[in-house]
């Protein structure tokens, strides 16, 4: 078994120590990536990157989906957004995806995009597929613009309730790009010690992470620490039997890398300090499945 790579979330990041951060995630340009969206840090997130991404040459990922005050603005003074979908404060229309992908390049000063997530597609109560399939055709469009090299599809408990699943996202793409070659090459989806049931899954080569990965797809791991709430909740004991030399956090991030299927866990470390720690973390070898199965059954049982 071989743990996930470490990628830089930017939800969390502080804007004062984010180019620091980033420069600090830069240092080993094979496995560096970054992951971002319009809406983080109220909108700020992708412009406050742009100059270090200027000055190192990092793959990232970005969304389309969540408005903010000033998108809703530009975005519907271009034609790009109704009001009912302004109101809705998402949309996954496909003009407005387009218009969104070329608003990524600017802010982000790429002229082609890594990756794209369609972001939390479950937010739309009705018929999220209708979203999807808007938004995979014009993801398809922008990948045979070459100004997109692939896209995904970014969740939070879409897995969980059911309301998204891998074979239909997979068709999905199929008729969107009239081919099974299409550019629909990636899920992120919460895996931590708390949120375990797609983890769980893993474990017995079921779920969404086991189905993403035989199609081949990367798998991104989001809030692998549960927001920074994991070392509080998690016991000494626990460490201890994930890996007795790593601090607390440390330990909780390792379990998440290890989870089979995982290729990349995202972590918004605060400072460079904790970037370090998490890259001394995912250094160590992957957690056995018996152990983890172990430690899930423990933490079930609380």
């Amino acid at each position: 078994m071989t743990t996930a790579l470490l990628g830089l979330g930017t939800y969390r990041v502080r804007p004062l120590t984010l180019t620091e951060t980033v420069t600090r995630a830069a240092t080993d340009p094979a496995t560096a990536w970054i992951d971002t969206a319009p809406n983080y840090l109220n909108g700020k997130a992708q412009p406050l990157l742009a100059p270090v991404l200027a000055r190192h040459s990092i793959p990232v990922s970005t969304k389309v989906g969540f408005l903010t005050e000033q998108v809703v603005k530009d975005a519907m003074s271009d034609g790009a957004l109704t009001i009912d979908d302004a109101e809705h404060g998402h949309c996954l229309s496909a003009p407005y995806v387009r218009w969104q992908c070329a608003r990524n390049r600017t802010e982000l000063g790429r002229d082609r995009l890594d990756l794209v997530f369609v972001h939390n597609p479950e937010h739309r109560a009705s018929a999220p597929y209708e979203g999807l399939r808007d938004a995979f055709t014009a993801l398809e469009a922008e990948a045979a613009a070459e100004t997109l090299t692939a896209y995904g599809v970014a969740t939070w408990d879409g897995f969980d309730t059911g309301t998204l699943s891998i074979p239909a996202l997979n068709q999905l793409a199929v008729e969107a790009a009239s081919t099974r070659r299409h550019h629909l090459r990636a899920v992120q989806l919460p895996v931590s010690l708390v949120t375990a049931t797609a983890f769980a899954q893993a474990l017995d080569e079921k779920g969404p992470i086991a189905q993403a990965a035989a199609l081949g797809w990367q798998v991104y791991a989001s809030a692998p620490l549960f927001g920074g709430e994991l070392p509080h909740l998690a016991t000494s004991e626990l460490t201890t039997l994930l890996h007795p030399e790593l601090t607390v956090p440390q330990a909780c991030l390792l379990a998440a890398a290890s989870c089979p299927g995982v290729t990349r866990i995202l972590l918004s470390a605060s400072t460079p300090a904790h970037w370090g720690q998490a890259q001394a973390a995912l250094q160590q070898p992957a957690v056995p499945i018996t152990t983890l199965r172990k430690v899930l059954d423990v933490l079930a049982a609380d």
